[in-house]
This record gives structure tokens, C-alpha cells and sequence, in this order.
């Protein structure tokens, strides 16, 4: 059993934890006492975190539903929670509406969209099984204050938000509380190839000025992965420091 406001005893999966924020949320979970399950498509380096932790790790590639369907079929006893993280980010910006080509967009779509609805259906099971089960997707603030020429995945990430509150409905009779997090531009590797501009934007607009590393959200999901974080189900949480479009 976890305590009150702990993750001690809880089953957690995480999706693309291999490194990023992925692997730092990894870390303080562990930290925190959570028993884990890693999976993401870089198998060397979600292997190496893993071991690191303690914990176990499963391939995963989000754009397979057998590869989705696999992991949940293999899942070991109850599932206390899910941190949907797994998403394509990169490579993907710094273009205009009518110049994405439409593979590019098939490719965020099904992984970003499809690849969260297949996990969360993969896992409804044990997730109902544990009594309290807990959904985190992982959406931007990018989708509420409509980032330009990011197309494709400020679509993916608004559909995310939307999900998340259908989800909630459809899941809230089973105890299972879904929400997400919007965060910014953190200081990760994903986000290595966003413009200059684009950062200090960002720094000089959030109430809390300056670069936001994703350390900073850790706590926030450790949370709502947690047994009283269920009054929360179907919010959409900007943990962006305050930012503000400007």
C-alpha cells in the first residue's frame, strides 16, 4: 500500500523514458519510492535508465499498435499509473502550415495522438485493476497559446488535452483520474533545436523568469500520479512558471 501522500507501493509506467524529461521524471519516482516500468523505442539508452533505477524496461514503439498492445499484455500484476510521455517533438518545427508534408504529419499524429489513446486503452485493464489508477499526459503549452509554424504538433498536443478530459468522463466510474501537464520549453534535449529567440521569449514572459529545467514539473507529476491527486481528473495543468504570450 502507498501512504497517504506517497508513491511508496505503487506501479507506475512510464512511456518514452529514455532520456529527457522522461528519464527525469524516472529518477525522482524512483526516488520517491514508486515500483516502475520503463518502456521507449531507444532501447539501449532505456536500458541503461533502467537498470539505473531499478526498474524494469520494455520496447516500445508507439506507432505499432502490437508493439502498444504487447506492453500492456505484459505488464506485471496491477498498474497504479501512467505517465503517457512518449511523443515525437523534434525535427518537426520551424515551418509554415502549407509546407508540412503530409507523412511528417501522419508520423506526430500517430504517435502523439493515436500512440496515447492505444497506451491508455492497453493499460485501462490493470490500471482498473489497482483501485486507484492514475493517467499524466504529457501535452505543451504550445496548443493553449498557439505556437506558429509548429503545426503538427501543437495539433497533436490540443488533441491531447481534449482526450484527457474525455478520458476522465469515460474512466472516472472506475476510480481512475486523468489529467495532463502543459509545460513549456524546459531545458532538454528536444528542445536543443527551438531558436534562441524563442527561449529568451520564454524566460523574460513566465512570472518566474528564466530557463525552466524538467526537474522543476518532477513534483507536479509525482503528484497527480498519486492517490489524492484524483479531485484534479480532467484538468490541463500549464506548468510553465507563469508564461504568458505576449
Amino acid at each position: 500500500m502507498s501512504s497517504a501522500n506517497g508513491l511508496e507501493g505503487r506501479h507506475l509506467l512510464l512511456t518514452g523514458a529514455a532520456r529527457g524529461l522522461g528519464a527525469v521524471i524516472a529518477r525522482h519516482l524512483a526516488e520517491a519510492g514508486a515500483q516502475l516500468t520503463l518502456a521507449d523505442i531507444l532501447e539501449e539508452e532505456g536500458r541503461a535508465v533502467a537498470a539505473d533505477l531499478g526498474a524494469a524496461f520494455h520496447a516500445l514503439d508507439l506507432r505499432d499498435p502490437d508493439s502498444v498492445a504487447a506492453l500492456g499484455t505484459a505488464l506485471d500484476g496491477p498498474l497504479h499509473g501512467l505517465f503517457n510521455n512518449g511523443a515525437i517533438a523534434t525535427g518537426i518545427g520551424g515551418i509554415g502550415f502549407e509546407d508540412v508534408d503530409i507523412e511528417t504529419w501522419d508520423r506526430v499524429i500517430e504517435v502523439n495522438v493515436r500512440g496515447t489513446w492505444l497506451m491508455t486503452r492497453a493499460c485501462a485493464p490493470a490500471l482498473r485493476a489497482s483501485g486507484s489508477g492514475r493517467i499524466v499526459n504529457v501535452a505543451s503549452d504550445t496548443a493553449l497559446w498557439g505556437a506558429p509554424n509548429l503545426m503538427s504538433y501543437v495539433a497533436s498536443k490540443g488533441a491531447v488535452m481534449s482526450m484527457t478530459r474525455s478520458l476522465a468522463r469515460e474512466l472516472g466510474p472506475d476510480g481512475i483520474g486523468v489529467t495532463a501537464i502543459a509545460p513549456g520549453i524546459l531545458t532538454t534535449e528536444s528542445t536543443e533545436y527551438v531558436p534562441q529567440a524563442r527561449h529568451d521569449q520564454y524566460g523574460t514572459g513566465r512570472a518566474v523568469p528564466g530557463p525552466q529545467p524538467p526537474e522543476d514539473v518532477a513534483g507536479t507529476v509525482a503528484f497527480l500520479l498519486s492517490e489524492p491527486a484524483l479531485t484534479l481528473t480532467g484538468q490541463v495543468l500549464p506548468v510553465n512558471r507563469g508564461f504568458v504570450f505576449t
